[in-house]
């Protein structure tokens, strides 16, 4: 079998295993054998593992920039070409229609212009990811347990960010989202369709966003933190900024390119403020808290609320079915054979396009071979550098934030008033009033984008397995996905509607999707695992590193999920 290994990468996994076997032996000869039975030891080996991702892809970096980064070429005989599949030629691929066999699209250069064109994808989902979770959840946790909890956030970070590039994976080899190779598994299309829709709508279906967002409206709006008695006008708010969805998704030539380009308005200025605040008015102390918090590995302080902290954890990234949906936007922005198959366009100022119903593979020539490794390229620095970077930053800068401006302790109990904590304790220490302004209406815009980015992820994905699944919906009016996408999209809102309408608070409807998104992970882990073993070729799948990193990441979030299920289950009943 021909090996796609570089030298750089069996370099970086050297160091990985050499950090992961350190971290872990440390441990042992400072406490000995005996911290085997205890709880911590076997929690911060997460970190420690995160600690080996991160090191191992440094030393990958590193010596990719030194030169070391190409691997021999297979040598391929005339009877090994005569042997491969032909340009038009079928294979079949599980529970849904053929594959056919097309040559992998040449990627751009790899320079700095086209990596700035060609990480659409991560903007879009670092946009959606810096809601709930760092901007609520977040500041929610480290203002009632410090810092001590910040370590789960790289865990969290590196383990999505491993899962999802396998996602990715299978978009780049078929040009299909990862959805479809679910759907191409037993018992097939009908039966899995519907378990993600399903799943998806119980965690994406709460508009707690819009919700938050209004909160801080309604803060702007009244001078002052809203409680119960804003209750109607927290709910006008939220109503208006959830329907105004609808006016940035119908414009444009592809729906992706739209989201994405105001995704990159909302993560430039929301990372601009944060850095700007943290460096002029947080204290040396509290990095350094929060730093210890990031190299605690391990602890679980006692009487946690699980809820709260099956939320953060999840969160602490996009989480649950966010992350898979990813590879909609992988295949919209045309990576790998996701060229090769066309897109989802607006309504307004686009056109008419034909969406392939299954994707294409491509033949593993030594062009082809070369190609996919230039994809990865700009794979890796839309995932590592830009998603899991940008998600570190902002959830560290809120936490930090908190960590200087509010009491340790604290509970955030007016529901009403989450989205403006922060900014009310902040006006507090520092007496400037224009950073009440200015932090409200950056927590309007970290709320508002999450909204965007949970709308377009659910509907596209309910859209690409209806269109997957139904020959029927595909002939309907003559193929036009775009009568799908606004048809689901119209759906979605109409419950949202309903959803802001009952006295709900925000944050628990924030709660309820991200705990579900702490079970969807796991779910989602296992079966990408076994659709990219299944379905890519040998040489195409995933390493046995990655495979291990996956199947620890099911068990990290199976095991949060399990401990705030209880809890979870009582607070639904008593919603219903």
């Amino acid at each position: 079998m021909y090996s796609f290994q570089a030298p750089s990468q069996k370099y970086g996994v050297y160091a990985a295993i050499t950090v992961l076997l350190f971290g872990s032996a440390k441990q042992v000869f400072a406490e000995g054998f005996g911290v085997l039975q205890r709880q911590f030891f076997w929690f911060s080996l997460y970190g420690w593992l995160a600690a080996a991702v991160i090191v191992g892809s440094l030393v990958y970096l590193i010596f990719n920039l030194l030169g070391f980064c190409k691997s021999k070429s297979p040598k391929v005989n005339t009877d090994e070409q005569t042997s491969l599949p032909a340009l038009g030629d079928k294979m079949a691929a599980g529970a849904l229609p053929d594959w056919e066999y097309d040559d992998l699209p040449a990627p751009p250069p790899f320079n700095l212009h086209n990596t700035l064109t060609m990480v659409g994808p991560s903007v879009i989902l670092l946009a959606t990811s810096i809601g709930g979770g760092e901007w609520l959840l977040g500041p929610a946790v480290t203002a009632q347990y410090g810092g001590f909890l910040l370590w789960l956030v790289p865990v969290a970070i590196v383990l999505q960010a491993i899962m999802n590039t396998e996602f990715v994976r299978y978009t780049m080899y078929t040009g299909e989202p990862i959805f479809t190779g679910f759907m191409r598994t037993q018992p097939g299309p009908q039966f899995w369709g519907l378990f993600y829709i399903t799943i998806s709508f119980f965690q994406l279906a709460w508009p707690g966003w819009a919700s938050a967002a209004a909160t801080t409206f309604t803060a702007l709006f009244i001078g002052d933190v809203p409680g119960a008695e804003h209750a109607n006008l927290i709910r006008i708010f939220g109503l208006g900024w959830f329907l105004s969805i609808a006016g940035i998704i119908l414009f444009g030539e592809k729906i992706e390119k739209t989201v994405e380009i105001v995704q990159w308005f909302f993560v430039i200025a929301i990372t601009l403020f944060l850095g700007a605040l943290t460096l002029v008015y947080v204290s040396p102390f509290a990095y350094k808290r929060a730093i210890d918090g990031i190299f605690n590995f391990g602890t679980l302080p006692p009487g946690m609320n699980w809820l709260l902290i099956n939320a953060f954890v999840s969160d602490a990234g996009a989480g649950g079915v966010i992350n898979a949906t990813l590879t909609n936007w992988y295949r919209d922005k045309g990576y790998g054979m996701g060229g090769k198959v066309g897109y989802i366009p607006a309504i307004i100022g686009g056109s008419k396009l034909s969406l392939s119903q299954t994707g294409k593979i491509f033949l593993l020539t030594p062009e082809n071979r070369e190609r996919w490794r230039g994809w990865w390229k700009f794979v890796d620095v839309d995932q590592y550098g830009i998603w899991a970077i940008g998600c570190f930053l902002g959830m560290m800068l809120p936490a930090i934030i908190t960590l200087q401006y509010i009491p340790a302790g604290t509970q955030f109990v007016n529901e009403f008033g989450i989205a403006v904590y922060q900014a009310q304790y902040i006006v507090w220490a520092t007496g400037n009033n224009l950073l009440w302004f200015a932090t409200l209406l950056v927590g309007f815009w970290i709320l508002y984008s999450t909204q965007l980015g949970v709308t377009d992820a659910f509907v596209r994905m309910v859209t690409d397995v209806i269109w997957s699944s139904s020959s029927r919906v595909r002939a309907w009016r003559n193929g036009d996905i775009r009568l799908i996408y606004y048809g689901v999209f119209f759906l979605f809102t109409f419950h949202g509607v309903l959803i802001l309408l009952i006295d709900v608070k925000p944050l628990f409807l924030i709660l309820i999707g991200a705990n579900i998104a702490g079970l969807n992970m796991a779910i989602l882990g296992l079966h990408t695992l076994y659709v990219n073993r299944k379905f890519l070729p040998l040489e195409l799948q995933p390493p046995l590193w990655r495979q291990i990193v996956i199947l620890f990441g099911v068990a990290f979030y199976g095991f949060f999920f399990y401990k705030a299920a209880i809890e979870l289950f009582n607070q639904l009943f008593s919603f219903t």
